[in-house]
């Protein structure tokens, strides 16, 4: 019964419908979700990878993947010169503003660090890490990188970033025979992955608390 219930509220349209919205709506949610670092644009490339997986059209998969790299590209390199008009600015701007907020200081040092040592790699290799991408951008943004290196060194991170996501989508499809199956697996593995940092960073935090407290003075 409660498969039946899933499989009617998440039931899939026609191929034709399916193409006409989702393609448009994975580049609006992912440009947004670049724009806006609260939206799981993980989620949504996995999502749609289901999705394509299950169609007939060969070539789903790499629309699929072009879209969604292009929109993470196309929203990253508009944050990245709004954020650069703040660092140009006296007064700053929210955008700048935005990216300090979720950026904290001992990672923004961590990332600005890494970022001298090991340069464009660090930011391709930041996308791939939840919750890694904008400190690292906001150190490319306090090392005055220009516009067009940042450009550069983002085109390979968005690429990785959606063949890693989409990854996760076909694993889900291979893995179970109804889309809606597969699309609630990627979406819960997703959540994990992007969860588990944050949990790992408070896990240790808690370790260390509780190490000191019981140490004597």
């Amino acid at each position: 019964m409660i498969e039946r219930f899933f499989s009617q509220l998440v039931a899939l349209p026609t191929e034709s419908t399916q193409q006409a919205v989702g393609y448009p709506s994975v580049f609006l949610l992912v440009s947004l979700g670049a724009l806006v670092p609260v939206v799981p644009t993980g989620a949504v490339v996995s999502s749609a990878a289901v999705v394509a997986f299950h169609q007939t059209h060969p070539l789903a998969l790499l629309f699929v993947f072009l879209v969604a790299s292009c929109a993470a590209f196309l929203g990253d390199v508009a944050l990245y010169w709004l954020g650069r008009r703040g660092v140009g600015s006296r007064s700053g701007s929210r955008w700048l503003a935005a990216l300090r907020r979720h950026a904290p200081p001992d990672r923004l040092e961590q990332a600005q660090l890494r970022l001298r040592e090991n340069g464009v790699t660090v930011l391709v290799l930041s996308r791939l890490v939840p919750a890694g991408r904008i400190p690292v951008m906001l150190a490319c943004l306090l090392g005055d990188w220009p516009l067009r290196r940042f450009a550069r060194g983002d085109v390979t991170a968005c690429l990785a970033w959606s063949a890693t996501y989409m990854l996760i989508g076909i694993a889900g499809g291979s893995l179970f025979p109804e889309p809606w199956e597969g699309v609630l697996a990627a979406v819960v593995l997703t959540v994990v992955l992007s969860a588990a940092p944050a949990l790992w960073r408070w896990l240790r935090g808690s370790g260390s608390g509780s190490g000191s407290e019981g140490r004597p003075t």
